[in-house]
């Protein structure tokens, strides 16, 4: 039995609909930049594996760091316990971030991530005596999968078989020039009637929604209305995290900042499974009482790590270093040029740019849609041109891992400009 035959007997894949799949990419080694198949064929990895990869496939220093860490101690329970790579990167993240940023939570993945910060949240205004336990989310907003973050996610779409066990959720549409004001006045009554424990949202940029993206300025007036009136505030920078936005985190561009944030994805470089969430020590502190019913009672069998941990403060060693931002800097440069080609493609509307980020909308006349069959066209289309780009229905976008060159830059521009063209 080969390999397909094996995954279509035994695998259920994600965002699947196994009734009209084709047959998987048979992927078997990944370097750099560039994926490998079965028959030797190589890819550009133009979407950094889900978002996930900033620093290429098989890096040797995150190599290294796995190695060493596993020769140490390759995992231990972390209730009581600690080890010296989870202090290492909690006082490192802690000290990229706003100073009041000061305590870590850690979990596995984005939507754990999330669904902790929602629970302190909640459990912060619950410990103090207070009845505040509704949020309020953006329209479009992607969380992750697991229930509370599906609750605080955009309804319908992926998850309208699930939204009868949602909890209440109050949403604001997603900011547009002219639409600002108007949303910033409802949320401010709404947040005027004290009911309000959090509000969540992906800074500067909605991914799953199609990379949409908005001003820092609007952010900062939303962020400040809710600071007002006692909500607080979680920033889902999973996606957003480590250089994506052009800068370390999204909220680097904001003045006003976050009272939790949810990190993942680009955190481990995208080769461990790893979530932190980080809070307060104003949200700590309301945790701390004899009664341990008052304590955060929630964990994960592989909380902190080791080796993820080491993979995550590998990472970040590479941050600190200058070609990094030279090649961030780079990606966003041919970004820039080339959502000026773009512009003069008749068939292309709604050009973006967020740092690394590069998006645009191929018209059809229905909008921006998810289960547009553009996505059915363009994905074979670029492997065909050697690239692994998988569009958000109608949306192409670009975000590649950060050590890709300009020569590869332009394959994946030329395919784009192919594509448009036929």
């Amino acid at each position: 039995m080969t390999l397909q035959e094996k995954d279509k007997k035994h695998v259920w894949h994600p965002f699947t609909q196994h009734f009209t799949a084709k047959e998987h990419l048979e992927i078997v080694s990944a370097k750099g930049i560039y994926l490998t198949d079965v028959d030797g064929e190589k890819y550009i990895d133009a979407n950094s594996s889900w978002w996930v990869n900033t620093h290429g496939h098989g890096h040797p220093h995150i190599g290294e760091a796995i190695n060493t860490q596993f020769s140490t101690m390759d995992h231990i329970v972390f209730a009581g316990v600690t080890h010296p790579k989870a202090v290492e990167l909690a006082d490192r993240i802690t000290n990229l971030l706003p100073e009041h940023l000061e305590k870590v939570f850690f979990s596995d993945n984005g939507s754990t991530a999330i669904e902790i910060a929602m629970k302190m949240v909640i459990q912060y205004f619950y410990n103090r005596g207070e009845e505040k336990s509704k949020f309020l989310a953006m329209n479009g907003s992607y969380h992750g999968d697991t229930f509370g973050a599906m609750s605080v996610g955009q309804r319908g779409y992926f998850n309208k078989p699930f939204e009868p066990f949602f909890f209440a959720v109050d949403y604001i549409d997603f900011p547009t020039s002219e639409n600002e004001q108007a949303i910033l006045n409802q949320a401010e009554i709404l947040f005027s009637s004290g009911e309000f424990a959090g509000l969540i949202i992906e800074p500067l940029v909605q991914g799953a929604a199609g990379m949409r993206m908005y001003s820092p300025v609007f952010l900062d007036k939303l962020t400040a209305l809710a600071q007002k009136n006692d909500v607080l505030i979680i920033f889902d920078e999973v996606m957003t995290g480590f250089g994506r936005t052009g800068k370390l985190f999204a909220m680097d561009f904001c003045k006003n900042k976050p009272d939790l944030v949810a990190l993942s994805k680009g955190l481990t470089a995208g080769v461990m499974a790893l979530g932190l969430t980080v809070a307060s020590d104003k949200i700590y502190e309301a945790f701390l009482s004899d009664d341990i019913g008052k304590a955060l009672l929630h964990g994960h069998s592989f909380t902190a790590n080791p080796i993820a941990c080491a993979v995550a403060c590998a990472s970040l060693d590479l941050f600190e270093e200058k070609k990094t931002w030279e090649n961030i800097d780079d990606i966003v440069t041919w970004n820039t040029s080339f959502a000026k080609e773009l512009s003069q493609f008749e068939n292309v509307e709604n050009i973006r740019q967020q740092g690394t980020i590069l998006a645009f909308e191929v018209k059809t006349g229905e909008g921006n849609s998810y289960f547009s069959d553009v996505k059915t066209k363009a994905y074979p289309f670029f492997l065909e041109k050697g690239i692994l780009l998988r569009p958000l229905g109608n949306v192409i976008f670009v975000n590649p891992p950060y050590c890709i060159t300009e020569e590869e830059y332009r394959q994946i521009k030329e395919a784009i400009v192919s594509f448009l063209k036929d």
